[in-house]
């Protein structure tokens, strides 16, 4: 479904992408892996096209993002940011709802609401959650919130950066299970990047392994612990000594 082919991003004399390149099949789950700084963030930018790359190509179901009508193309995408990213001044129901508010896929205010109350119900949260502000939330329910509103729009794909980032373990546990279970049921095609390794090992049907630019390995999750490459046994076992050099 999404397919890169020599992609490359400089930021001045900062090579962040050097010649990636990576498949992700419909309806399967993949999650990038590597340590930070390493250029997740921004492969996945590329991909939404909101960094224009150097050089190479990025397709969607064959065609290139660059050339494709931009609203029609992010309407097929949900997104969980690392962050939460939650409105402050909206409620959370209007959060959830916030692209059926507005835009090509509009909705009268009374289905959006009734929407989000519903997708908040798949998360795990009741529907007097709807009318309270994100500052009223614990982090774990501003995460699920977010989740909601990327399964708002019915997305074909969906991006999760760092879902996990700043909740206690059995919390993480929580929404890795989730994500599993959603992307499952929605048949969705999935793309995670992480370097929580128990969230790979819910989530992941594929793995890539990103460092220095280039994809070091990809392949299914349960051939991760017998790789043979050292840079994702190096990583997966967080050894401070291996061909990844660490920051002292």
């Amino acid at each position: 479904m999404i397919d890169l082919s020599s992609v490359t991003k400089s930021f001045g004399t900062n090579a962040v992408l050097r010649g990636v390149d990576l498949t992700i099949d419909s309806g399967t789950s993949m999650v990038i892996i590597g340590g930070s700084g390493t250029g997740k963030s921004v492969l996945l930018k590329c991909i939404l096209g909101l960094v224009t790359p150097d050089a190479g190509t990025i397709t969607l179901d064959g065609q290139d993002v660059t050339t494709q009508d931009r609203d029609a193309f992010l309407a097929r995408f949900g997104m969980l940011f690392q962050g939460g990213a939650l409105f402050d001044s909206l409620p959370v129901w209007q959060n959830v709802a916030f692209r059926l508010l507005r835009g090509s896929l509009k909705r009268p205010a009374a289905e959006a609401r009734a929407i989000a109350i519903e997708k908040l119900r798949r998360v795990g949260l009741k529907p007097e959650v709807a009318d309270l502000f994100p500052a009223e939330l614990s982090g774990g329910m501003q995460k699920r919130v977010g989740l909601a509103r990327a399964i708002a729009a019915e997305p074909e794909i969906i991006f999760f950066d760092e879902p996990t980032t700043g909740l206690d373990p059995i919390m993480a546990g929580v929404i890795n299970e989730l994500i599993r279970e959603i992307v499952t049921e929605m048949g969705a095609t999935a793309m995670t990047i992480t370097h929580d390794m128990s969230s790979v090992r819910a989530i992941a049907d594929n793995v890539a392994m990103l460092h220095d630019g280039v994809i070091k390995w990809t392949g299914p999750v349960d051939r991760m612990d017998n790789s043979g490459d050292p840079y994702l046994d190096q990583f997966i076992h967080g050894r401070a000594e291996g061909p990844i050099e660490a920051v002292r």
